[in-house]
């Protein structure tokens, strides 16, 4: 069943031109992952700080196998060490 997964960030301005680049390095392997169908970045309008990223997945364990992954893991490291906290992550099913 696929899933869809959502990843909250906050982020200063002074630290947007760092982080974009990193954003789409993730998003560029993510489409290569099995399971992967789409993908999405938001910024909330009212909170411009404040960045939604949306994925579906085929499945949950297509997600699970992502986000365990090396390549990801090295990757969101320099994300979390950029902002100084860590991204936040929900799942949710289809329902």
């Amino acid at each position: 069943m696929a899933v869809k997964i959502t990843i909250k960030r906050r982020v200063a301005k002074e630290k947007e031109a760092k982080l974009l680049p990193l954003l789409i390095q993730l998003r560029s392997l993510a489409t290569a992952q099995p399971g992967y169908i789409s993908g999405e970045t938001l910024r909330n309008i009212d909170n411009p700080e404040e960045y939604l990223v949306i994925s579906t997945w085929q499945s949950l364990d297509n997600w699970n196998a992502w986000i365990s992954s090396k390549q990801r893991a090295e990757i969101q490291e320099k994300v979390d060490t950029l902002l100084g906290e860590k991204s936040e992550y929900d799942t949710y099913l289809y329902g």
